[in-house]
């Protein structure tokens, strides 16, 4: 896998896009590359923008949502509105790019994120949900996030922590570092697996050792078994004799409710006899008189209802009556009124015509006023448009507006006349062309100030350019000899320490007899030459201390003089590269001026003669002021044309004023209302509804007087009839047979409760017969015994009964107990022997690798993790330096990584006496074997390397770099040094530089 292009826009402090693109130059020449820049500047957030652009996460955050980036404020610059990774790289499938992007919506929020893979090859997006390209991503590099990162982005930083920690502190980085905390879960796990399997069983055990505890002996279970056969069979005897007790206290209550029974019969009986002679004084009566006027009963309602309606039809007639007359008295009042309003004397057959005729006489007259009236409201309008521009308010009186109008025309007349002689303009038809020439001069003037101004500009700017050139020169000559002086001194400064450094490593040689003489102690004699005094081990020592301490100093010297020059090299570039752009300034600013003079010199010659700003302005002046004087002139033009068409206009007014008047006069002496519409429809509507009420009254009394007559001569045959049956039956009167007449439903109901009484009867003379012949029957059976004695012998034998059943419950609950126990027994013994057999397996699992914090297997694996990635980086630390190898501690030794000195015989040493460089160059080789390890059948051609070239010295830094340089060719991978170190910069030609502004803005320069 090969990363081949980095693309990104607002990742943190890096604002807007940017593209780094290892297929072009200078990547293709040189492949090996420093990412620089201050702490801050963005450095990881180019990593960052690898690890987001193809899993969705990011070393420092995890996994990225739109809320971690909401809440935590990273990933998405400030204030900006999206941001975008995107990743092109090449693996054995092919070439693919992996995007991620996030933007802000219209209402401030965060949209979620969204990713896409496109395939090269194809050209296409591959179809997947954004959740499922980071896998699609794994599968095609061939390692996942975490792999991905040990084997890209290696991890030098920790590994120099890592060489120095204790064991303990060195197995918990290891398993950070190489992500192998899996063995340590599965050692907890074999643990729990087999506490959980061993717990079941003992909890098991236990309960049988409570079941055998409980368990009835063989005797007494016996003993249990006889006693419950016989207290059952007692308690079948005690049931039988309940039983019989039962039926005969049965047999007594049914005599005792049958003698009951016969008693309620009896008082029925005698209370219906006595409804029955109560229903035959009241309601009898009332029905027998009713039976004997029913054959009459319709002569007798028909009789009724006539009487009731005439009296109706007479009530009715006398109504119709008075309205009549009232309804008369309006149409004459009606007939008054319509005769005023005409002014003519109208009767019945003429009123229609006559209100008729009035109403047009009044509408012609409004007619004739209101079309006076809108051609006042015409003339009026068009008269104001004509004096729209006379400031003159418009009045109904024509004499004032004429003197108005002379006057206002008198002014405007002389004003032209002047006007027209100070511009010497012959007639008032040329101001419009005097105008148009003027507007046309003036667009001439204004250009031609604008190209003069821009002229002026010019030579300012160039007067400008010409003052820092000026300035520059000084600077730019002095410096050569400056930056001279500056790099013998540096030079000079580099050879002595490379000295310095070349006699303390001479000292490193002898380390052994050194080490052995910091022991020796001053009066004890030495182990290999018996003498007392150790003149050396003082010399030596102070040569050591001495020689690093001018080291120091001169590295200190040295970095301060070298930063020194490159800041004045990097000056003069800046002041060479100023004065060369201000030059082609000032030569392109000259071209510009030559031009613009050509310029007016052939368009607005005319203008030659201004030379000044103010004499421009002065002459723009005089322009505007004739064009305000033509303006003027058009207007009094205008105004004497308006003049001349108001006049007449003015005269018409006055006419139409007149008329309008006389016609109002006439209106008000033919009509004084209001609305002449109104008034004669409602006259008219009033007129049609009293005519049609006084006939509809006429008819309506005609009609009741006819029905009254004919109900009069029925009403007198009917009466004729009723008084003859009364006469026979010995009724007073027909209002008096009508009286004793029952409405049908009431009749009915007598007849139907006196059925019911008699049926009531009848049923208990019947019924007390059936119950005398069953008590009969039930006597000759009854048992001679008191029904009490019989319910005291039945509760005292259920009471037996119960108590004897509970005490057969009891027996048979523990039999019951004693049967469940002994099966649960067995169970619980099967249970146990197979998951003795099951548990197995995790028994013999946790005495190899278990433990309750997981530390047995995780430490075999992790010893196994060492030595494999010790093998790996002593691979890899022979590219970077063959003096070195790393190897596991022995039993005699600390519990520290140690380091095998080949140039010493082999001698071993901790790591913790390296130097800074020495400890940078192992921990390199541990973060590369990392990769080796983590990337394992995967070949990783893009690699990154975080801070720790600072802790090197020149000559061991350029041996690194060499090694990185062998490294890049021999596997044609991209290699990226991440470092703030300024040395970097003349050692490694192609950098990627990163550099903050005030705003807290990055920008990012390829070079």
């Amino acid at each position: 896998m090969k990363i081949l292009k980095i693309e990104f826009e607002n990742i943190n402090s890096l604002k807007g896009s940017h593209s780094i693109d290892f297929t072009k130059e200078p990547f293709t020449t040189n492949s090996l590359f420093a990412i620089t820049g201050p702490t801050g500047s963005g450095k990881s957030s180019i990593l960052d923008v690898i690890s987001l652009a193809l899993f969705n996460h990011v070393p420092r955050l995890g996994k990225i949502t739109k809320n971690e980036i909401a809440t935590k404020g990273a990933i998405l610059t400030r204030n900006q509105k999206n941001a975008m990774a995107r990743i092109t790289y090449s693996c054995n499938s092919g070439i693919y790019s992996s995007q991620w992007t996030i933007e802000i919506n219209r209402n401030n929020n965060l949209n979620d994120y969204e990713m896409e893979l496109h395939d090269h090859q194809s050209g296409k997006l591959i179809d997947l949900k954004k959740s499922l390209i980071p896998g699609k991503n794994e599968e095609l590099i061939g390692l996942n996030y975490d792999q991905f990162i040990k084997a890209v982005l290696l991890a030098q930083g920790e590994f120099a922590q890592f060489l120095r920690a204790k064991k303990d502190e060195r197995g918990e980085l290891l398993e950070k570092i190489t992500g192998t905390g899996i063995y340590r879960q599965l050692g907890i796990r074999a643990f729990e697996k087999n506490k959980e399997a061993s717990q079941e069983i003992i909890q098991q055990q236990n309960e049988i050792r409570i079941i055998d505890q409980n368990l009835l002996s063989d005797e007494v279970f016996t003993e249990k078994q006889q006693d419950l056969k016989e207290k059952s069979q007692t308690c079948e005897n005690w049931r039988s004799e309940i039983e019989s007790i039962k039926k005969a206290i049965e047999l007594k209550k049914s005599v005792s409710d049958l003698e009951s029974q016969l008693s309620i019969l009896k008082s029925s009986e005698e209370k219906a006899k006595s409804q029955l002679e109560d229903f035959e004084k009241e309601q009898g009566k009332r029905l027998k008189l009713h039976e004997k006027i029913e054959p009459k009963a319709e002569s007798f309602r028909e009789w009724s209802q006539n009487t009731a309606r005439i009296k109706e039809l007479e009530a009715e007639k006398s109504r119709l009556s008075n309205k009549l007359i009232s309804t008369k008295k309006n149409i004459e009042e009606l007939l008054e009124n319509a005769s005023a309003l005409t002014g003519s004397k109208l009767s019945e057959e003429n009123l229609e015509k006559g209100i008729f005729d009035f109403r047009q006489r009044v509408l012609d007259l409004q007619q004739k006023r209101a079309d006076k009236l809108s051609l006042y409201t015409t003339r009026k309008e068009q008269l104001r448009t004509e004096l729209r521009d006379m400031e003159i308010s418009v009045s109904d009186d024509a004499a004032e507006l004429k003197s108005k109008l002379n006057t206002a025309f008198n002014s405007i007349s002389s004003e032209l006349e002047r006007l027209l002689q100070k511009h010497q303009i012959a007639a008032i038809e040329d101001i419009s062309e005097e105008m148009e020439k003027l507007r046309v001069f003036q667009k001439r003037s204004r250009d031609a100030y604008r190209y003069f101004m821009e002229l002026q500009d010019s030579r300012k700017e160039s007067g400008a350019v010409l003052e820092q050139l000026k300035l520059l020169e000084p600077e730019l000559n002095s410096a050569p000899e400056k930056i001279n002086k500056l790099s013998k001194d540096t030079a000079l400064l580099k050879s002595d320490l490379a000295n310095k450094q070349l006699s303390l490593e001479n000292l490193k040689l002898r380390a052994s007899l050194e080490e052995h003489r910091k022991n020796l102690v001053d009066g004890k004699p030495c182990p290999l030459c018996g003498a007392t005094e150790h003149p050396l081990a003082e010399e030596n020592g102070g040569s050591a201390s001495v020689l690093e301490t001018e080291i120091a100093s001169l590295t200190k010297s040295y970095e301060s003089s070298r930063e020194l020059l490159m800041r004045e090299e990097s000056k003069l570039e800046n002041i060479r590269k100023n004065f060369s752009e201000y030059s082609e300034k000032l030569k392109a600013l000259q071209l510009k001026e030559k031009e613009q003079i050509q310029r007016l010199s052939t368009n607005y010659e005319e203008f030659s003669n201004l030379k000044t700003k103010e004499e421009f302005q002065k002459y723009e002046n005089s322009l505007e002021e004739k064009s305000r004087d033509l303006a003027k002139m058009e207007r009094s033009s205008r105004l004497s044309n308006s003049y001349r068409n108001a006049l007449p206009i003015v005269d018409e007014i006055q006419e139409i004023i007149d008329a309008g008047k006389n016609l109002k006069l006439q209106i008000d002496n033919l009509y004084s209302g209001s609305n002449i519409q109104n008034d004669v429809q409602q006259l008219h509507t009033n007129w049609i509804r009293l005519l049609q009420e006084r006939d509809s009254l006429t008819e309506q009394l005609k009609t009741i007087s006819s029905q009254y007559t004919k109900i009069i001569e029925k009403q007198e045959n009917i009466e004729g009839e009723l008084k003859a049956f009364c006469l026979v039956h010995d009724f007073e009167s027909i209002e008096t047979a009508r009286n004793f007449l029952l409405s049908e439903s009431e009749a009915s109901n007598f007849r139907r409760e006196k059925q019911q009484i008699a049926n009531q009867l009848t049923s208990a003379h019947a019924s007390g017969k059936t119950l005398l012949e069953q008590l009969s029957k039930l006597k000759k059976i009854e048992p001679e015994q008191e029904r009490s004695i019989l319910e005291e012998q039945l509760k005292e034998k259920t009471t037996e009964l119960a108590n004897m059943d509970t005490a057969c419950k009891e027996i048979d609950r523990i039999l019951k107990n004693y049967e469940d126990n002994i099966n649960r027994k067995t169970k619980l013994q099967e249970e146990i022997s197979e998951k003795e057999k099951q548990s197995k397996r995790w028994r013999i699992l946790n005495e190899l690798i278990g433990d309750s914090k997981g530390k047995k297997f995780n430490d075999f694996a992790q010893d196994l993790t060492l030595s494999r990635l010790l093998s790996l980086a002593n691979v890899r630390l022979k590219d970077l330096n063959d003096r070195y190898l790393i190897d596991k501690p022995e039993v005699q030794e600390d519990d520290g990584l140690v380091a095998i000195d080949q140039h010493m015989g082999g001698q071993r040493r901790s790591v913790k006496t390296l130097s800074g460089g020495e400890t940078f160059i192992l921990s390199l080789s541990m973060a590369l074997a990392l990769s080796d390890l983590a990337s394992k059948n995967v070949e990783i051609n893009s690699l990154f390397i975080d801070e720790g070239f600072g802790t090197l010295d020149p000559e061991t830094l350029d041996q690194t770099l060499d090694t990185l340089e062998r490294l890049k060719a021999e596997s044609s991978k991209t290699i990226g040094i991440i470092s703030h170190v300024d040395s970097l910069k003349e050692r490694i030609s192609t950098q990627i530089k990163l550099t903050r502004n005030g705003q807290g803005y990055s920008s990012l320069e390829i070079s």
